[in-house]
């Protein structure tokens, strides 16, 4: 069934004339590199959040901001560090960098989130941390885990990539009694600056090293050295650290987008609820929501075949392509991928509620610059093949 309309990405970033502006001022002012439009980037970050006591630092990508913020937590070889097998490897692969190992455990089937019985049961005494990943956009019941980590004496980094603008508790995600926690500014995210991350502390000391290892593990921020009127050539390198920074060009996107965060989560929410009501009576399992008062950013929108379904998910997913729409499965569990896999000794058994939701699920177009009837074309496929 070939479509004679135009194909529909799974996912566009959202520029306009302003965010092309900013970028072009900072071309023109001769910083390219990390420099006066990131320092914004990082002040305004925090001004989002609404603590002046975080700390907000920029960084190159969110693997890199969670590489950082394990490494300044002191993760080494030995430890072990809790997370779920439903994300992309990005999550687990930052605790191999530093001689860790992953501990991966299963999912609530409903919210996709980290099962906190099952982080639990998972503790060992060699356990240091748990990283949780706000699915989709869909906040992690931070209240609980943090309770459950002051009690086993464990260190939290949240996975906040999918959670921008997020709340749960009636509080941002970011703002939570979390050692770190690392958000994504990659280009299907709610606001994006091409590659980027953001980490937001509220720790000093753990501030200080990701700063002096995000740039070489050099004592002095380069901004400062070449932005001095004086002769400031000398610098220290401090430990072995990284090439972790942002750019100017990529902190002016930045900038601008964030002014939009809050209208791009509300379009998002609105796309959300029109496939909610329109998919209400498909034989389908729709995402779990955010509770009354929370934000859920609706990163994804990610549905699973009912039981009785006989259609298979891939054959949904290609009768989607043949109609000239995108679609992705998120995520092929880490526990199905050969280096995890093998690494673990792990077995689809031992995951049994991501195992079906991964077997049964796909995610469906959803970005700020659908429309309406974009919305209404990916469910009359939908109804097509599973009728």
């Amino acid at each position: 069934m070939a479509s004679d309309l135009p194909f529909l990405p799974f996912a566009l970033p959202d520029i306009d004339d302003e965010d092309i502006a900013e970028v072009v001022d900072a071309l023109k002012s001769g910083w390219i590199t990390t420099g006066p439009k990131t320092r914004r980037f990082e002040a305004d970050f925090t001004t989002f959040l609404g603590d002046p006591s975080l700390q907000s630092m920029a960084v190159n990508s969110a693997t890199a901001g969670l590489h950082l913020a394990l490494e300044a937590l002191g993760i080494g070889p030995g430890d072990e560090v809790i997370t779920t097998t439903h994300t992309f490897t990005a999550t687990a692969e930052v605790v191999r960098y530093l001689g860790a190992d992953v501990v991966l455990v299963d999912i609530d089937p409903l919210t996709r989130n980290i099962d906190l019985d099952a982080v639990e049961a998972a503790i060992t005494p060699r356990t240091k941390a748990v990283l949780p990943v706000h699915f989709g956009g869909l906040a992690v019941d931070m209240p609980r885990l943090l309770a459950l980590a002051k009690r086993h004496g464990l260190k939290v980094v949240e996975d906040a990539a999918h959670a921008l603008p997020t709340s749960v508790a009636g509080r941002l995600v970011g703002t939570f009694e979390s050692d770190a926690t690392v958000f994504s500014f990659y280009a299907n995210k709610t606001i994006t600056t091409g590659e980027g991350g953001m980490v937001v502390t509220r720790d000093p000391d753990l501030a200080k090293r990701i700063q002096v290892m995000r740039l070489h593990g050099i004592s002095r921020d380069a901004f400062d050295r070449f932005q001095a009127k004086a002769p400031s050539w000398y610098y220290e390198v401090v430990a072995p650290g990284f090439k972790y920074n942002l750019t100017d060009i990529a902190s002016a996107l930045g900038l601008t987008q964030l002014k939009k965060a809050h209208r791009f989560q509300q379009r998002r929410e609105a796309l959300a609820k029109r496939y909610d009501t329109l998919l209400a009576d498909l034989p389908l399992v729709l995402p779990a929501h955010a509770a009354a008062g929370d934000l859920h950013s609706w990163h994804l929108y990610p549905v699973r075949l009912a039981d009785d379904v006989t259609v298979t998910r891939d054959q949904v997913i290609e009768h989607l392509f043949a109609a000239g729409i995108g679609c992705s499965v998120h995520y092929i569990p880490l526990h199905l991928q050969p280096y995890w896999r093998e690494r673990g000794g792990l077995t689809p058994q031992q995951f049994p509620q991501s195992q079906k939701v991964y077997e049964r699920s796909l995610t469906l177009p959803l970005y700020t610059r659908m429309t309406d009837a974009d919305v209404d074309r990916v469910v009359a496929a939908l109804r097509q093949v599973l009728a």
